[in-house]
């Protein structure tokens, strides 16, 4: 709440000393009007798409590796580097064909044995990967063009699990880096999409840097998402990092960056006021805020520690903190889902809404043994998202009595510590926050978060029964109700397990300089089919 008061107080002082500060454009003005200055929503610490999930990896990523299918708007996934596919009647085998002329930055044809060294390595890691890897008989190369992969019995949704959007999505990568044991982190960043990374001006920290790439063999349809035509119409885009939403809003308005991906509420009234600057939500579907604890360690091994944090954990607190008092802006959730999407339920999430519980906190804390430890709290303090919500956290821990570790850190170190399965003093951890993307939340195929597989679900290691076999009844379904009533015991399950603390639905900003068209409305910052003038 400090952070916002110091914000209404000292903002203009701020961006006026901070636009101040700013550096002229050292490009001339043809070179400018072809490079896009883009400020991503953090700093890209690490740049392997498969190894890690978090969002600004995933988004630097869709710009360097390209999809066999890629989701449209509608999350239909629609052919991207395949030219056709076949399935046989049973179900079991599925044939793929790629489209002729595709290759990689170093010029080297895609080759079959490319995307099956890519999916094998992408499996490991990926939920719905791991399903069809448990299902597999074979994934082979047939010819140079061509790989089969057969199956011990169908799985429906294929297509869908190689065209989604949240990560780790199926990247293909050529055959000698995806033999990279798929935990460990990727050395060469080559692939085959329309933009090549330029490594020799990465400085995490500070600058990631694209080029346009030739050889990119584009679709001939229209855009739509991950689907279509990815025409480039710049030559270049560079990922500027500003941590500080005061500096890149002055950025923004002197011009010197085109477009922000994820501007603080705080900041959007200001913005809105200058006349070359256009602000909209960035996707309509919203995201899902997450308090993540983890599974592997006490006091949060036992079910009780969990849910006497849902008990007590107010999602306004949460939702005020980082969108401020527009309440059109958030929502209260009693699930896990999306809000105002088919698969919504509350069943079962009670727990989380209506008057917290901050007394019956305490007693289940006690309950479950805990006496007192330090509960390591990672927050970063470079991504305002997260920064917020750990804010509020410390706070409410404190209220139930806990002993708060309060780790302020960077999101590069949050993605790799929660990597962590060590106890906490020997550089693990026991929460961390985090979101999801509202399209990544629809339905159970796409949701990592929702797995609770044990050392193959997402981070935190949950592990029950009741939710994978809801999960399970899902796939399985043959209709909407079907699809429903599974969901429902899913959402249930994983309240009464304390799967993790949803800290409830929120919209986010995005704000670009009104000579950049081609925006759209998404998930993620989408580059093709952006021009600047």
């Amino acid at each position: 709440m400090e952070r916002r008061s110091f914000l209404k107080a000292g903002l203009a002082g701020s961006v006026l000393a901070s636009a101040g500060n700013l550096a002229a454009p050292a490009l001339a003005q043809g070179a400018a009007a072809r490079t896009l200055r883009f400020v991503p929503q953090a700093n890209l610490a690490n740049f392997d798409p498969i190894w890690g999930s978090q969002y600004v990896v995933r988004n630097a990523s869709l710009l360097v590796w390209d999809t066999l299918y890629g989701v449209d708007a509608d999350i239909v996934p629609r052919r991207q580097m395949v030219e056709a596919e076949e399935v046989s009647d049973d179900g079991l085998t599925w044939t793929f064909r790629l489209r002729p002329g595709l290759k990689f930055h170093d010029n080297a044809p895609v080759l079959a044995r490319d995307v099956v060294a890519s999916l094998t390595r992408w499996a490991v890691r990926d939920p719905m990967g791991q399903m069809i890897r448990a299902l597999q008989n074979e994934l082979v190369a047939v010819d140079d063009r061509t790989f089969r992969w057969v199956l011990k019995k169908p799985y429906p949704k294929m297509l869908l699990a190689l065209g989604k959007n949240n990560a780790p999505c199926a990247f293909i990568m050529p055959e000698r880096v995806a033999r990279t044991d798929p935990f460990q982190q990727i050395t060469e960043y080559i692939g085959s999409g329309p933009f090549r990374f330029v490594r020799e001006e990465w400085v995490p920290g500070a600058k990631a840097v694209f080029a346009k790439f030739d050889g990119y063999v584009s679709r001939d349809e229209a855009p739509s998402w991950l689907a279509g035509g990815k025409r480039v119409l710049v030559d270049r885009v560079e990922w500027v990092v500003m941590p500080d939403p005061a500096t890149a809003s002055a950025a923004l308005q002197n011009g010197e960056v085109d477009w922000w991906e994820n501007p603080i509420a705080d900041l959007v009234p200001i913005l809105r006021r200058n006349r070359n600057i256009e602000v909209d939500i960035a996707d309509p579907l919203g995201n899902v805020g997450s308090f993540r604890m983890n599974h592997l360690h006490a006091p949060f091994n036992d079910p009780r520690a969990r849910r006497a944090v849902m008990m007590a954990l107010s999602q306004e607190d949460y939702m005020r903190a980082l969108v401020g008092e527009d309440q059109s802006l958030w929502k209260e959730m009693g699930g896990f889902f999306t809000p105002g999407t088919s698969l919504y339920t509350e069943a079962g999430g009670e727990i989380m809404k209506g008057r917290r519980d901050i007394a019956g906190s305490r007693k289940l804390l006690a309950e479950a043994g805990y006496d007192g430890q330090p509960v390591t709290l990672l927050v970063a303090q470079d991504q305002p998202i997260t920064k917020a919500f750990g804010d509020v956290s410390a706070d409410l821990l404190k209220q139930i009595g806990m002993n708060v570790d309060f780790v302020a850190t960077d999101w590069g170190t949050v993605g790799s510590r929660r990597t962590v399965k060590a106890p906490p003093r020997q550089g693990g951890w026991h929460i961390f926050h985090t979101w999801h993307a509202g399209a990544d939340c629809i339905n159970p195929a796409p949701y990592t978060a929702m797995r609770a597989n044990g050392d193959a679900a997402w981070f935190g290691w949950p592990k029950s029964d009741a939710i994978e076999a809801a999960r399970e009844e899902w796939f399985a379904a043959s209709d909407i109700a079907g699809e429903k009533a599974a969901v429902d015991k899913m959402n249930a399950a994983a309240v009464d397990f304390g799967l993790f603390a949803p800290t409830g639905f929120f919209l986010s900003y995005q704000a670009w300089r009104k000579n950049i068209s081609g925006v759209v409305k998404a998930p993620a910052p989408f580059f093709w089919g952006v021009s600047k003038t």
